[in-house]
């Protein structure tokens, strides 16, 4: 197991053992690629170790289909590991958003869902999936979404992707990735690939 050096130790009263069990709020944000991928790697982590896991896809068509949902679909199957739940609650791509109504609302939706499995202890990884852009839209309330985390029971982890994560979440953050793009084949002219981008 890695061993990594605090910078320093909270004077919080907890072992390092205690600490070590924490649950944790991860936020996958920025302009690059790779959000989502890193979070459903996460995922595959989270099954392996028998965790339930909940996924939540906030933007993306429930037409549009993702190959990381089949595979962890397949493994959540498996009964090798944890379950797999997955939720898709968009309407569409935000910037091809036809009746931002619907959009919003199947977000609205969506949270309560997440709150209520939340409250449960449905499960012990969360992917919230493009979950920034609601909050960013003022869909969904940054301070609730906080103290829903703040307070959620249990050792519950959650993962929380896309751009434009709002700062008070950034702060509230135990771990925070933001993904910058240097190079990309779409800036010259190419078409998202099969196996790459799906």
């Amino acid at each position: 197991m890695p061993q990594g050096q605090p910078t320093t130790v909270p004077e919080d009263g907890l072992t390092t053992r205690q600490r070590r069990t924490l649950p944790v709020l991860a936020v996958h944000t920025g302009p690059g690629k790779g959000k989502s991928t890193a979070a459903f790697g996460l995922a595959l982590r989270a099954w392996n170790q028998g965790w339930p896991i909940g996924v939540f896809q906030f933007v993306k068509s429930a037409k549009w289909k993702v190959g990381e949902e089949h595979a962890l679909r397949v493994l959540g199957a498996s009964g090798e590991g944890g379950t797999v739940d997955w939720h898709k609650m968009g309407e569409g791509w935000s910037w091809v958003q036809r009746r931002i109504e619907d959009s919003e609302q199947a977000a609205v939706e969506g949270w309560a869902q997440v709150k209520r499995d939340l409250a449960a202890e449905t499960y012990r990884l969360y992917v919230l999936d493009e979950f920034t852009y609601p909050m960013h839209w003022g869909w969904i309330d940054t301070q609730e979404v906080l103290e829903v985390l703040a307070a959620r029971p249990g050792s519950q982890h959650v993962v929380i992707t896309g751009r434009n994560a709002p700062q008070p979440l950034v702060d509230a953050a135990d771990l925070v990735t933001e993904m910058t793009k240097v190079k990309h084949p779409m800036d010259a002219g190419r078409k998202g690939q099969r196996g790459i981008e799906w």
